[in-house]
């Protein structure tokens, strides 16, 4: 039987769920965002054993909406069909599957369901890449599987004073806010508004997921070129916080989705620093994995402008894990076909009015 969950069962539906996006905290968030939200439960004489969240998203200038169901476990044939149910109900076009399975060679695509509409997305939203890092391994395992620069400049940070703990203070988030804000706008990428975070926020860090690392760091005056920690040092100016990470954890993996660094002192490395403390966090909270939350692919692109980003995660030592990909539930084909023509218009359009201007 498959049903809506209900609150009294948010326990089960967390130890089920693969990923922080099918967390049921997730789902309170999204719906504080207005967005609708249904949690599908699939019971064995009342036993939960399978469940899939999904969000409903209207179609701009339409009647119609898409549904989404991130980093979920593969739906058996019975939630497909709730699933398909739920997609008419809602006028989705069609429902977007992109699980939280690995690509594997026995298992490399989206197992084959003959009864079902389901083709390979021409749109996917999540990364098909990711870095994992095993940190059940000793703290002396991790340092010498890292590239020899990355342990250069975590040491450069530790010379400088650097300073990385959590603060889930009011003043630190706001910071974050400032830092979130300065790195897209440096970085030239797109990054939700202060509302969605700050209900992001709000949401999941008293549920214990969501935790806010900083970075600080404050300027000193050595003379001479003297070492940072020599007697002649001046401590000269205020304390900053260079850097800003909310970090999940969630079912023993830790996480890493939103990030932002200041562009001033780069030169100290707090953001190499950051990312060993977020480590040696997860491994102090009991955390097995650590999910990055997205890579480029085997081969990446030296011009993709998350090229840097890529190459800094790398330099930690971990896998680079392929997912199986990002795929949709057609609910209504005619329309499915439609959308795809008008989208691939509008990423042309959008290409040209970017080379054009």
């Amino acid at each position: 039987m498959i049903r809506e969950v209900v609150f009294i069962e948010k326990i089960h539906f967390n130890r089920l769920a693969l990923h922080p996006l099918q967390s049921w905290e997730w789902g309170e968030f999204r719906k504080k965002t207005g967005v609708e939200v249904h949690r599908l439960g699939r019971f064995e004489e009342n036993l939960l054993k399978e469940t899939a969240q999904i969000t409903i998203h209207p179609l701009p200038f339409t009647n119609f909406t898409i549904g989404y169901l991130p980093k979920g476990a593969i739906p058996s044939e019975e939630m497909l069909k709730a699933l398909i149910e739920t997609g008419k109900k809602y006028r989705c076009i069609f429902i977007k599957l992109e699980p939280n399975v690995t690509h594997t060679p026995n298992h490399p695509n989206f197992p084959h369901r003959p009864n079902f509409p389901i083709t390979p997305s021409l749109h996917p939203l999540f990364t098909k890449y990711t870095f994992q890092l095993d940190i059940t391994k000793s703290e002396e395992e991790l340092l010498s599987a890292m590239h020899h620069k990355t342990r250069y400049n975590i040491k450069v940070a530790r010379t400088h004073k650097v300073v990385v703990k959590e603060d889930n203070s009011s003043q630190a988030f706001e910071r974050y806010l400032e830092l979130t804000f300065e790195t897209t706008k440096r970085q030239k990428f797109f990054a939700h508004d202060r509302r969605y975070h700050t209900l992001m926020w709000e949401t999941l860090q008293p549920s214990g997921i969501a935790h806010l690392l900083t970075a600080t760091y404050r300027p000193q005056n050595h003379p001479g070129g003297g070492r940072m920690d020599s007697p002649g040092v001046k401590e000269t100016g205020a304390t900053k916080i260079l850097v800003a990470w909310i970090v999940f954890l969630f079912n023993d993996i830790l996480y890493y989705p939103y990030g932002a660094s200041s562009n001033e002192h780069r030169n100290v490395m707090a953001s190499n620093l950051m990312m060993w403390e977020a480590i040696r966090f997860g491994k102090k909270h009991n955390a097995k994995l650590f999910d990055m939350w997205g890579a480029l692919g085997p081969d990446p692109n030296p011009h993709d402008h998350w090229y840097g980003f890529h190459k800094f995660k790398q330099g930690y030592g971990p896998k680079l894990v392929e997912f199986i990909g990002s795929y949709d539930l057609v609910i209504e084909p005619n329309l499915y076909r439609i959308y795809n023509l008008i989208h691939k218009g509008r990423e042309l359009y959008l290409q040209l009015k970017s080379q054009l201007g």
